[in-house]
Parts: structure tokens; sequence; C-alpha cells
């Protein structure tokens, strides 16, 4: 039925970064900026949807951070980057014209191509929609009859990125539901859990392919409540992410069992050896 998550040839993993410029920079939330790079000279390899860049903040250090742009969409490479740390805290507070490294693209793709005819269940909490960005665009503009079912959940209203994004999807046919854990005065969406939209969702488990991106603990219950459901776990792919230090299975410190999720992931089929290193859900 459907395929498993892909896995690139081995181009793009020079340990040397390449310099890019922010062409440009939009906030989504009071942490989480968009940055779109352009290549200053050689450009990098072209990227799938689920894959990652090392980026670089020249004088502070290197981070993992996923493209959240469309595959072979022309212009600048966006990144949608949270303030959580030393080199994200600098690669977020960059100005448009900005100078920073880039290396990759590295991992595993969520491998959306050949779905047309698979309904589609992705499901993402807070900034874990931007690894999945790109893939729901590709998904959006599907002429198969294959369904498309987006749940999104965050902690508050102001904490829900890509707005406009959500409305094109919508108009695109998507099923788009988005739900928070705390509601403000002028929310009058869902409240609750993001796994709680699942039995409102018109999807045939038994041609459903699941992505899933966000907190484990969310994706190991979103994963489960889908098995439940009768999704195939060899038909579910999370996205999970570890320490990536080098982006080429060479450092070993994004090793999760026998797993280097720079290399054998990000993107990985749930079930078996993944469902057990990420703890089992019990009922």
């Amino acid at each position: 039925m459907a395929r498993t998550a892909e896995r690139p040839a081995v181009a793009g993993t020079s340990l040397v970064p390449l310099v890019h410029r922010i062409a440009w920079r939009r906030r989504e939330t009071s942490d989480v900026v968009t940055i779109a790079l352009e290549a200053v000279g050689e450009s990098l390899a072209p990227f799938r949807a689920g894959q990652f860049h090392m980026l670089t903040a020249f004088g502070v250090g290197e981070v993992a951070i996923s493209v959240s742009g469309t595959p072979g969409a022309p212009g600048p490479v966006e990144h949608t980057i949270r303030d959580v740390g030393a080199v994200s805290h600098a690669l977020s507070h960059l100005p448009a014209g900005g100078v920073v490294g880039a290396r990759g693209p590295f991992g595993t793709s969520w491998g959306v191509a050949g779905l047309e005819e698979e309904d589609v269940v992705v499901i993402a909490g807070g900034i874990g929609l931007a690894p999945l960005r790109g893939a729901v665009h590709q998904l959006s503009k599907r002429r198969g009859p294959g369904r498309l079912t987006v749940l999104v959940g965050a902690r508050t209203p102001d904490q829900l990125v890509f707005a406009d994004d959500v409305r094109r999807w919508r108009e695109l046919g998507a099923d788009v539901r988005l739900t928070v854990d705390a509601a403000t005065p002028d929310w009058g969406g869902e409240v609750g859990l993001v796994t709680a939209l699942l039995p409102g969702a018109s999807f045939d488990p038994a041609r459903t392919v699941g992505l899933l991106c966000g907190p484990e603990v969310m994706m190991r219950f979103a994963a489960a409540d889908l098995a439940d459901l009768g999704v195939d776990s060899s038909c579910i792919r999370v996205s999970l992410e570890r320490n990536m230090q080098c982006g080429a299975g060479i450092c070993g410190h994004c090793q999760l069992g026998p797993l280097l999720l720079c290399r054998d992931g990000p993107v990985v089929t749930y079930g078996g050896t993944v469902a057990a290193l990420m703890g089992q859900v019990e009922r």
C-alpha cells in the first residue's frame, strides 16, 4: 500500500557550511520566526519535505532546523525557528540581510510522492507543523481521490502558526481542524488534546497514511489512537529528533537504539522497534 519514509541518496553531507543571506523574515508567534535563505554563492542541493538543514549562527554555533518551505518552489528556502537556545536565539534575531551558514539537506523525508490514492492524516503539535508544512502544501494539490486531514494542536491560540496556510489548505479542500490546550476569551474553536479531533475526521483506516510531528508524548498517543482506529502501524510516520550535531551519521549524538536519526530519520516508520524505543502507550 503506502511506501515507507524515503531515505535519500548520500548527497549534500559536506561538513563545510555554505554562506546564505536572509532574504526576509516573518514573525509567526512571540517566540517563533520564519527566515528565508538565499545562497550567496554555491546553492544547497534540492530538499524533500521532512528533511532538515544544519544552520550556523556564525560565532555562536550550529543547530538542526527542518525546512518549512515547499520542495521545488522558486525563491529562498524557508526555515521556521523557535527561540529555545543560544543558536536558535541568534538565528531568530538576525535581521533581513544577515548572513548564516547552511549544510544539507539531511535525513529522510515524509515520502509524499505516490500518495494520490491514500487518505492522509497529518497530526501536528505546535511548532511540529513546520516540518510538515511542505508536505501539506504538496498533498493539498494532489489530483487523486485521497482525502487530506490536518489536525493541529497548540498550547494557546497565539501559539498557532501559519494562519494564512491554514486558510489556503481549506480552500484547496483539506479538512483542517485546530485545537488549543487553554482558550482565550476570543477563541471560538476546539479546546483539548489534538488526538480528540480524530473521531470527527473522515478517513478510511484501510487506506490511510499518518504523518505525525510534535512533542514525542503527543506522537505516541496519536500513533496509538490511529492504530486503534485501524490504521496499520507501518503506515504511520513520525518525525523524531535528538541531539543532531553533524548531520552525516558520524558523531553518534543522535543515536536512538540502532538508529542514527540524522541519517535514518528524522522521519521513521512507527511500529516495532521505533514504537518500543519511543515507549508503548498503555491502555
